[in-house]
């Protein structure tokens, strides 16, 4: 056995010779190596291979004399430049790569259809389900009729993410409205993309004003806009995405940020048709609405009575037919006005954007946002926290306000202990923003101290509520 074993493997070696050994290896290595004879698509293919191992090199040893600290920045290539002009092609394919994927408005509607021709109803609830088989079957009719594109939709995991009743069926409107919802999103991400010219993930004013403006054809409620009012319709847009989506005030709003935030899906519920049931209380509430953003307009113009572009102190004590406190004006022109070029005190007047800012704090006071711009004006002293002082200070003037609205007697202490029961905080003798988001009433308690209208609607929260009730019994 061992000499055949032997014989065995001297065979094999006979058989085939080591690689150095091959003429033909040897020839080749040699052939390609000085490059002779080879075509210009292998010269600069060479050419490239020897480029990027000389930056590889180059990089290597950087580092070396760098020490243990890796590069933190890479500049951007100039304007014009050969490495600009590709990066941007590159972009420009990749984004059209991934449009072409989605499904456009007729392959949804395909697939609608499909979802409902294989559907069972339920006989409890007369909803429209399929099972885990009919979900396969639907996938397989899908990518007949529209093609591989929509085969993602149909995964195993996107099945289980949907709730299932006994019988392990998920309703077929939600899944669908799913599948809407990811090509919006998708849609929304490409053309934001494309807006963003230097490809860092981040959209400047300028640019979501024009994301904004090319949107509007496609909005149903918006296609009867004016032409002159669009400019100004969309400063008004973009001011929410940057009031929710920049809290820094860098003047650029992250793109992930913006297709998560609410103030996307608001807007894409204008693509609703304007003869469905949408009254005007749900478009005036609607901050993208043409009936919301004319109303701030006609709002900020009928304010500025010196007609200056913008307004005043005394100007501003007008809004909300005069409710709001002198010390919470002050003390917004404090923390979010800049002085005028001059430096002097009557300079300082708030413009077309800041008015959009009070607006949005004001009208969205739950929100952290919100909250967090009001709570600068009620921190007196910059502090980061209000003490008892502070909240008697701030309810001072809605305590006048009330009394010359004629009104019942009250102790401004009793409110203070109500707000410090309400807020309950962290620490018992301070009150910070933390305090006012975690106890969830922190928009109520900055309307008892800044709006003599806030603090009736507490006081006559129960009654309110009596009232919203009472429609819903009849």
């Amino acid at each position: 056995m061992h000499n055949g074993s032997g014989d065995g493997e001297a065979s094999a070696s006979k058989k085939i010779p080591p690689a150095t050994s091959m003429l033909w290896v040897r020839n080749l290595r040699r052939f390609i190596g000085s490059g002779t004879g080879l075509g210009s698509e292998a010269l600069m293919e060479l050419e490239t291979k020897r480029i990027l191992l000389d930056m590889f090199k180059e990089k290597q040893q950087k580092n070396a004399e760098s020490g243990s600290l890796p590069s933190f920045y890479k500049k951007k290539p100039e304007d014009g430049s050969i490495s600009h002009r590709v990066q941007r092609l590159a972009k420009c394919r990749f984004l059209k790569k991934q449009s072409d994927l989605l499904l456009n408005a007729d392959d949804l509607d395909a697939m609608w259809a499909c979802l409902r021709e294989n559907c069972v109803i339920d006989d409890a609830t007369g909803a429209e389900k399929m099972n885990y088989e009919d979900f396969c079957h639907i996938a397989s009719e899908c990518t007949e009729q529209i093609g591989s594109k929509c085969r993602r939709f149909f995964s195993p995991s996107n099945f289980m993410k949907f709730e299932k009743d006994e019988s392990g069926r998920i309703a077929i409107l939600p899944f669908y409205l799913y599948v809407m919802r990811t090509v919006s999103l998708t849609q929304a991400r490409i053309d934001m993309s494309e807006l963003d010219e230097d490809s860092d993930g981040f959209l400047q004013a300028h640019q979501m004003k024009t994301y904004i403006s090319d949107l509007i054809p496609n909005l149903a409620q918006l296609r009867d806009m004016p032409e002159a009012f669009i400019d100004t319709y969309c400063r008004i847009a973009a001011h929410k995405f940057f009031f929710f989506c920049d809290p820094q005030r860098r003047g650029k709003a992250c793109i992930k940020k913006v297709l998560l935030s609410n103030a996307l899906q608001e807007l894409m519920e204008l693509h609703q048709e304007s003869e469905e049931e949408v009254t005007d209380t749900e478009q005036a509430e609607n901050w993208f609405s043409l009936t919301s953003a004319q109303r701030i307009c006609d709002m900020f113009m009928a304010l500025d009575k010196d007609m200056n572009g913008t307004l005043s102190k005394q100007e501003l004590r007008e809004y909300a037919d005069g409710t709001l406190t002198d010390i919470f004006i002050e003390r917004a022109f404090d923390e979010h006005i800049r002085r005028g070029k001059n430096g002097g005190g009557n300079s300082r007047e708030m413009d077309f954007e800041n008015f959009l800012d009070f607006l949005l704090a004001l009208e969205n006071k739950d929100t952290q946002e919100g909250l967090t711009y009001l709570f600068r004006c009620l921190d007196l002293h910059g502090r980061g926290f209000l003490t008892t002082a502070d909240i008697h200070t701030l309810f001072r003037d809605v305590h006048q306000k009330w009394i010359d609205g004629g009104n019942y007697e009250l102790c401004i202490e009793d409110v203070r202990d109500e707000i410090w029961d309400m807020v309950k905080p962290a620490d018992p003798l301070r009150i910070t923003l933390a305090d006012l988001l975690s106890c969830k009433q922190g928009g109520t308690v900055a309307s008892m101290l800044i709006d003599v209208r806030g603090f009736w609607a507490h006081d006559n929260r129960e009654n309110l509520l009596q009232e919203e009730e009472e429609p819903e019994e009849e």
